[in-house]
């Protein structure tokens, strides 16, 4: 039976566990499958920093923190998948209750604050990956009681790195103190410098990212596309979880404090998106993440300037079969308005 028809049937027990019991439960599910070697479609595969994505679709950071379920999340029809937040050291994160479901907005909380097994541990499972059956990014973090963040950041590069297709620089997570003053002109800049050497020191070298936060002021926005454009960046990914708080129907939950993901965040990140598309002036690849739930969404995201898009909170609610469907149906949309390849849709609106 496929995933479409078992999960509406799963989803009301599911959604009768704790958020974050079930989430354990299904990387579990998920760990459990080989996954198959997606095929890229012609007029979605693309090749961006010398990596061959089969399509435009990834699973967001956050899915997948420890890199025990990569290899069934790419059997799901995903194109890329990103692990982590992964720290130096092993950490607990903030206390539960910490992920809560918001229904009526199709909407996730989370203030996990970089619970995860640490680096070697996540070295150990990657070590075991066989890169020819996808791609797969580290997203980085820093240990909550870290005073010089680089140092964590270039601990990750050096342990994590080689095993790696790519790399992010994640400095946007609301539930880690002080980690988004990061993104600030000066402290941002030196941050990528540090890491960067780091990257620069492996055998590989594979692409290094920033993740951004997406309540930014317009100063922060100008001065975060200067940084990367002059530290040559290899990309940006836009954006992580809010702090804001859009009128949500789920009115108890939306009082939880953390970064606020799903259907409200679609808006907001995907007009940042456009924002720094034009700022960085198009030539930096560009992830948009941020309320997709649909193939519409992911495309909104493609003509805004994204050249891959990620998604997570949206398999909440939709379930496993969700990237199979984005992906069946972009080609159609792409058709529809006069495009060949997903390449030729990237900034389409700003043209």
């Amino acid at each position: 039976m496929s995933p479409d028809l078992i999960y509406p049937l799963l989803r009301p027990a599911l959604f009768r566990l704790d958020a974050e019991k079930a989430h354990r439960l299904a990387v579990r599910a998920l760990g459990t499958m080989s996954g198959t070697v997606v095929k890229a479609h012609p007029a979605l595969g693309q090749r961006l920093w010398s990596l061959e994505f089969p399509n435009p679709l990834g699973l967001a950071a956050g899915f997948d923190k420890n890199a025990e379920c990569y290899r069934g999340a790419l059997g799901l029809g995903f194109g890329f998948v990103e692990i982590g937040s992964v720290t130096p050291r092993p950490q607990a994160g903030n206390p539960k209750p910490r992920l809560f479901r918001l229904p009526a907005d199709r909407a996730v909380i989370n203030r996990m604050g970089f619970n995860n097994d640490g680096m070697d541990a996540v070295a150990a499972r990657l070590a075991a990956r066989d890169p020819a059956r996808g791609i797969v990014g580290v997203n980085l973090g820093k240990n909550k009681e870290t005073a010089d963040a680089a140092a964590d950041y270039e601990l990750g590069v050096a342990r994590l790195g080689d095993l790696a297709d790519y790399l992010v620089i994640n400095v946007s997570s609301p539930n880690t103190p002080g980690l988004r003053a990061l993104q600030g002109k000066e402290p941002l800049a030196e941050l990528i410098q540090r890491t960067r050497a780091a990257r620069d020191r492996l055998a590989a070298r594979p692409p290094l990212l920033l993740k951004i936060a997406p309540d930014l002021t317009e100063d922060d926005q100008r001065d975060i596309a200067e940084v990367a454009l002059a530290e040559k960046l290899d990309g940006l990914i836009i954006s992580n979880t809010t702090i804001a708080r859009p009128p949500l129907q789920e009115t108890l939950a939306a009082r939880e404090t953390g970064g606020l993901s799903g259907a409200p965040l679609l808006g907001p990140s995907t007009v940042l998106l456009g924002r720094m598309f034009k700022l960085t002036q198009g030539r930096l690849p560009l992830i948009g993440v941020g309320g997709i739930s649909d193939a519409r969404d992911a495309y909104a995201k493609i003509r805004a300037g994204a050249s891959l898009v990620q998604l997570y909170s949206a398999l909440v609610y939709e379930g496993p079969g969700l990237a199979a469907r984005i992906v069946a149906k972009l080609p159609a949309l792409l058709a529809a308005d006069g495009f060949t390849h997903v390449r030729d849709a990237v900034g389409a609106d700003h043209r």
